[in-house]
């Protein structure tokens, strides 16, 4: 049911008036993903199917993942085969209902009630299972001499891992007919770490003009003349590493970045958690940690000052009116992915700890669906949760500021009491705001990361969750 709402995908419907013949669409997979391959179906035709019951698995170069229907009814054709690699939005299968539908009688498309609105396609740092730049087609590669069939997420893999077909051939699936997962490729690829792919080094030899003035990433791993001493280890980036790093260099040659700082007294909300952490736990079930309660002042500023909410288009400023927020996760491998919380805004604090601890869950066990690393407005990372005092993020595109928050700790500071100024311990962190100065000026970049300061700071103690 889940998927069936991260998805959005639509329905077309044409009735009669004892029937309803409804057409099963290929849904949309997430920004900039224009097909999927067919996995299985895992129903067949004349199967009676209930509403949001899975009825086929596809697979995309980021994603694979089952496609729920919303309809009930009985398959009475399938139209697209096991293989093929279908457009989103093309019909494959219908569904005969004898349910009626609203807006059946003008051919009207009908959304589900939770389907995500369209917003301009937006670069994402990183990506579950993302190709590296440059690489948006599913692997071409040699027919597979088995027959067997790879999609296009093993494929990718395994061309960036310089898997020839011959040896992708042998090794051993565990899915439906012995398919190759994810799964069972990346098993595969980390055994096979003993032996690591041959490494280009650039030689001292002349190179051809280049044809284009614009360089995305070297494909060498080696910088000519970088020496290489014996005992050095040479180690290639993995996929997701690649596509970090093309992003952040994108970063910086878009935006001229400025970085703003406050150090915010958070002595009331640190002395709140520890009073109520159990007590919340205990009801909630959750973990509260600092994070939602961070997220609530970042979007309680954005309010204050929506010109931080904004993203830029060539020569034009795009005001959104969603507030996304996005947050910095640490992967096992040493990678980061920047899931999504949607409308950040409509969440109570109770509903954003439980949606901050589900996404950063789910994201280190690359649980997570494309559309829920999209979209985001405006993104926050955790530098403190490393013991960092501050940091100077790198703005995710198409944005316009990110802010790291610090280390929380114990300070000595002068506190104001009505006897006079006294010397009290307090606990403090530093927020660090970076900020694109072609659309945000040192005023608004400076009083934006003050008023997410004064929020934390007017914390009520007394608050109930």
């Amino acid at each position: 049911m889940q998927i069936a709402k991260v998805l959005g995908y639509f329905i077309r419907n044409s009735n009669n008036k004892d029937m309803a013949k409804v057409e099963l669409i290929m849904p949309k997979m997430g920004e900039s993903i224009m097909e999927a391959t067919i996995l299985s179906w895992l129903k067949k035709e004349g199967d009676v199917i209930e509403a949001d019951e899975s009825v086929l698995e596809v697979a995309t170069d980021k994603v694979d993942t089952e496609v729920p229907t919303t309809h009930a009814g009985v398959i009475t054709e399938i139209l697209a085969q096991e293989g093929d690699v279908v457009p989103v939005g093309q019909t494959i299968a219908i569904i005969t209902t004898d349910v009626e539908e609203d807006a059946s009688s003008n051919g009207a498309q009908v959304a589900p009630k939770a389907a995500v609105s369209e917003v301009i396609p937006e670069p994402v740092l990183v990506e579950a299972e993302a190709a590296p730049v440059a690489i948006a087609t599913p692997v071409t590669a040699a027919e597979p001499i088995s027959g067997r069939f790879y999609s296009p997420l093993v494929l990718n893999i395994a061309r960036q891992e310089s898997i020839p077909m011959t040896e992708l051939e042998t090794v051993p699936g565990t899915g439906k007919e012995k398919r190759v997962t994810k799964k069972d490729i990346l098993a595969y690829v980390k055994q096979r770490g003993g032996a690591p792919t041959p490494i280009a080094v650039a030689q001292p030899v002349a190179q051809p003009a280049p044809t284009s003035a614009v360089v995305t990433t070297p494909k060498a791993i080696v910088p000519a003349g970088l020496s290489i001493n014996a005992g050095d280890e040479i180690i290639e980036m993995d996929r997701m590493r690649k596509m970090i790093a093309a992003r952040m260099v994108e970063s910086k040659q878009t935006s001229p970045h400025v970085t703003s700082f406050v150090e915010a007294d958070v002595s009331k909300i640190v002395n709140w958690r520890n009073k109520v952490k159990n007590e919340f736990q205990a009801r909630e079930n959750e973990k509260l940690t600092f994070t939602p309660i961070f997220v609530e002042a970042i979007v309680q500023a954005i309010k204050d000052f929506p010109m931080i909410n904004i993203s830029v288009d060539g020569d034009k400023i795009i005001k959104r009116k969603n507030i996304n927020i996005g947050m910095a996760v640490a992967l096992p491998s040493g990678n980061l992915i920047v899931p999504v919380i949607h409308n950040a805004d409509q969440y109570n604090l109770v509903g954003l700890t439980k949606k901050v601890n589900d996404l950063a869950n789910r994201a280190r066990e690359n649980k997570l669906v494309p559309d829920e690393l999209a979209g985001g407005t405006y993104t926050i990372t955790n530098v403190g949760s490393f013991g960092n005092i501050s940091g100077t993020p790198i703005i995710m595109q198409p944005q316009v500021a990110i802010m790291a928050l610090g280390v929380i700790a114990k300070k000595p500071a002068v506190i104001e009491t009505p006897e006079g100024d006294a010397i009290g311990i307090r606990s403090k962190m530093i927020l660090s705001h970076a900020y694109d100065h072609r659309v945000v000026d040192g005023a608004l970049g400076g009083m934006f990361v003050r008023k997410v300061a004064d929020y934390l700071e007017a914390f009520d103690a007394n608050r109930e969750f």
